[in-house]
């Protein structure tokens, strides 16, 4: 018997499965607090609380452990991410304004230097590593990663890899150098996908630094392996300089979870933590993957993912009240802490600060705003403001109002939010469900007081948002409902491909098509709509929602037994795959290059470049494979051939390769 540990931390719990392989079923699963700064309190918590349902289950009878994780979608959706500089080698000037390099990096450092290469992989200006050691010195403190791209690097590498020794001697900072994240020529695509990824490191290496540590102390020696974005595993080791392909680790477990949980093979999967709600298509129980890579917060990466749309909507989002006569609501994209989840972690507090506004009709917001620190002394390298601030909060928790002494203090505020630093307290749909009874385990009686003084608040049109607490919780659930239909609706109108010139955010709201799903049986038109597939909810708190969404779109909805925990379990049911591309291109005639790890090398004919290029890259792929574990991997070889049509005669471009490793992870053998 094979016993499988998985693990799953996301923004608000923390999931911990003991999975059968060969019985495949769930023998025990459990949650915890996801504890920031530290996450090994919550990672502990659920590794504990699930090892003490299997009393008799010795430390060696774990065969394998897996992590699957959203901190990093969290991360990049809500903005947040350690400070890093980017250093572009080569390119032209105005190149850092494409692909969204500009709002991405935020007013963190960056250094451009003379180097790089053309299409063919030769050189096309000496790197300059005087210019890059001068830059360097003079980076501000709090940097935590860089990440270097360098113009055609997937055509030769070399200067990158020039840079990233000089960057490493010189600061020991990490360094993420963008030919090994993908082989897409797109400079600037790559050279975002890059940054964000050195502005997760740190983050990730903490995740994987607090569960090995936790395993250690429990005896537990079995190989500790992370879901990828496109559901595959791979090691901790690799993860750790590559923390950018976790970017949908959790939503790919997910799915893989799902698929285990329910049998089912064609449906739509709609995961909703904390932060946000994923939503992907299962087909022949498989996931698509998304052939333009991962988008997530806006970003459009070159990280290979599953095919999801990322939605900031989640139990813990933000409610806003809009703006109009109809005074509508809107969640998300922020998350916030539930008042309900403050008080039952800063009880005395928090009811003072909400009794106290609870005596104001209406009580400003500020009033009874709780900012919470994600740390425990200041960090380094702050602006003076934000310095201030967070100097005040080493004390803990403080009402916005006390924390806030100056206007100009406000912005100071927003950025150590954005930076992950501070997370801020208020009404959520987590907060609506303990009001309603459809959610226990934190503090009802906050959360009916938090909703009360939402309620109290007006709109556009001069009325009171809702009567009461439960008025004002309704009103949350349905605006959650709506939401989500909206988010299903999108990635189904996307699938299908219609001729519609529509995109597929404007049909999910269109209003013959909200029209359509009331079902309207009278009148002289008369128009029906529901989704064709059935839909599986995923998340702790998805039997609170989804069967509402259901009915809204007229389909069979799926919650299984443990969806609380499907991502644990999505963590473990996954193979290694490591996948190297590379090409073959053609300057002229007659003439043909293979680009290798060690720079492009020449040939006359198109087969031996092919030959050169394929052992090259499957000795790369195996060696990656076997460092995730895996013995003896199967390799699968993809080839694309790209041409044009020149005086009626075929010429070829490109040939693309793609080398797959594949296979079980090692286990413990005890």
């Amino acid at each position: 018997m094979a016993i499988f540990l998985g693990v799953d931390t996301g923004g608000t719990f923390t999931d911990a499965v003991l999975l059968d392989d060969s019985a495949e079923r769930v023998v025990a699963s459990a949650k915890a607090l996801t504890s920031r700064p530290d996450l090994a309190t919550g990672i502990g918590g659920a590794i504990d609380a699930v090892l003490a349902q299997a009393p008799d289950l010795p430390p060696s009878g774990i065969a394998m452990v897996s992590l699957s994780t959203t901190l990093a979608t969290n991360a990049l959706v809500e903005g947040q991410g350690a400070p890093a500089a980017l250093v572009l080698i080569g390119f032209a000037p105005g190149d850092s304004a494409r692909a969204g390099l500009g709002d991405a990096l935020a007013g963190d450092p960056l250094i451009e230097i003379a180097g790089g290469h053309n299409h063919a992989g030769s050189e096309a200006q000496p790197l300059d590593l005087s210019a890059l050691a001068t830059a360097l010195d003079a980076l501000p403190p709090g940097i935590s990663a860089v990440a270097v791209t360098s113009r055609f690097a997937t055509r030769n590498p070399t200067h990158e890899v020039e840079a990233r020794a000089l960057i490493r001697a010189r600061t020991g900072l990490p360094v993420t150098c963008s030919h090994e994240l993908s082989a897409g020529l797109n400079g600037p695509k790559r050279a975002l996908t890059a940054l964000l990824n050195a502005r997760l490191i740190a983050m990730i290496d903490r995740l994987v630094r607090a569960c090995e540590t936790h395993l250690g102390a429990r005896g537990i020696d079995a190989p500790l392996m992370v879901v990828r974005g496109d559901g595959a595993l791979v090691s901790a080791a690799l993860v750790r300089e590559r923390p950018i392909e976790t970017i949908l680790s959790g939503p790919a477990a997910s799915i893989a979870g799902a698929a285990w949980l329910t049998g089912a093979t064609e449906a739509l999967v709609s995961d909703i933590g904390g932060t946000t709600t994923d939503v992907c298509i299962l087909r022949d129980g498989r996931p698509a993957i998304d052939p333009e890579g991962a988008r997530v917060g806006g970003w459009r990466t070159m990280v290979e993912a599953v095919a999801m749309r990322t939605t900031g909507l989640g139990g813990d989002s933000e409610v806003h009240v809009l703006a109009g006569l109809e005074s509508g609501l809107h969640l998300g994209p922020r998350r916030v802490m539930p008042l309900s989840l403050a008080a039952h972690l800063h009880a005395d507090l928090v009811h003072r600060v909400l009794d106290t506004a609870l005596g104001r009709d209406p009580a400003p917001e500020d009033s009874w705003r709780i900012a919470l620190p994600l740390f425990t002394q200041v960090p380094p390298g702050l602006p003076m403001r934000e310095a201030t601030l967070a100097e005040r909060l080493t004390a803990g928790p403080l009402r916005q109002s006390d924390l806030i002494l100056a206007r100009v203090e406000a912005p100071a505020l927003t950025r150590l939010v954005q930076r992950g630093l501070v997370l801020m307290s208020g009404p959520t749909p987590t907060d609506a469900a303990h009001v309603l009874d459809r959610q226990t385990g934190f503090d009802r009686e906050a959360a009916r007081k938090a909703l009360t003084l939402l309620a109290r608040q007006r709109g556009g049109n001069g009325e009171r948002l809702a009567t009461d607490a439960e008025g004002m919780a309704r009103r949350i659930v349905d605006q959650l409902t709506t939401q989500t239909v909206d988010c299903l609706l999108e990635t189904a109108f996307a699938e299908d491909q219609t001729d519609w010139n529509d995109p597929p955010e404007d049909l999910a709201r269109h209003p013959l098509t909200r029209a359509a799903l009331l079902r309207r049986d009278s009148g002289l038109v008369r128009l029906q709509a529901r989704l064709g597939v059935p839909v599986i909810g995923l998340g702790a708190s998805a039997g609170c929602w989804y069967g509402a969404v259901g009915d809204r779109l007229g389909c069979a909805m799926l919650v299984p037994e443990h969806a609380g925990v499907a991502n644990a379990v999505g963590a473990v049911v996954g193979q290694v795959s490591m996948h190297v591309e590379g090409q073959v291109t053609s300057p002229a005639p007659g003439e043909f290059l293979a680009h290798l790890a060690a720079g492009p090398r020449r040939f006359a004919a198109p087969d031996p470049a092919v030959q050169a290029l394929e052992a090259d890259l499957a000795l790369e792929a195996r060696r990656r494979a076997q460092a995730a574990g895996v013995a003896d991997p199967r390799l699968t070889v993809a080839r694309d051939d790209a041409g044009a049509e020149v005086e009626g005669q075929r010429v070829l471009i490109e040939i693309r390769l793609r080398v797959t490793a594949s296979g079980r992870p090692r286990i413990a053998t005890g």
